[in-house]
């Protein structure tokens, strides 16, 4: 089946400079290796479009079932530079969620 990523996983973001920290961790460990396998550094970079402009770094958390993305470029040169609204890393986290997975059946009951 396919769900957004808020059906599995939840958010932690921050933001520095013009460079947003965006966490992605698993509601069950059983959910995790579908994260590591189909939120990859470039469908991260993806479902962002135009937002993010500079390069994506993916860190795997495994102890914490959870990937950390480090997006370059992503807060239109900083949240104190920028003209744009509510251009901060917990905006930028909160499109993630949107992100659809394919859940396999059988981990239906895992899912929120």
């Amino acid at each position: 089946m396919r769900i957004p990523l808020q059906r599995l996983a939840h958010v932690r973001s921050g933001d520095k400079g013009n460079t947003s920290n965006v966490s992605v961790i698993a509601y069950e460990p059983a959910l995790f290796p579908i994260l590591k396998e189909q939120l990859t550094s470039k469908s991260f970079k993806e479902h962002y479009g135009e937002a993010i402009t500079g390069a994506v770094q993916r860190f795997e958390i495994e102890n914490l079932c959870a990937l950390n993305f480090v997006c370059q470029g992503a807060l239109g040169g900083g949240v104190s530079r920028s003209l744009s609204i509510d251009n901060y890393g917990k905006a930028l986290s909160a499109v993630v969620l949107s992100f659809e997975c394919e859940v396999p059946d059988k981990l239906a009951s895992l899912l929120r």
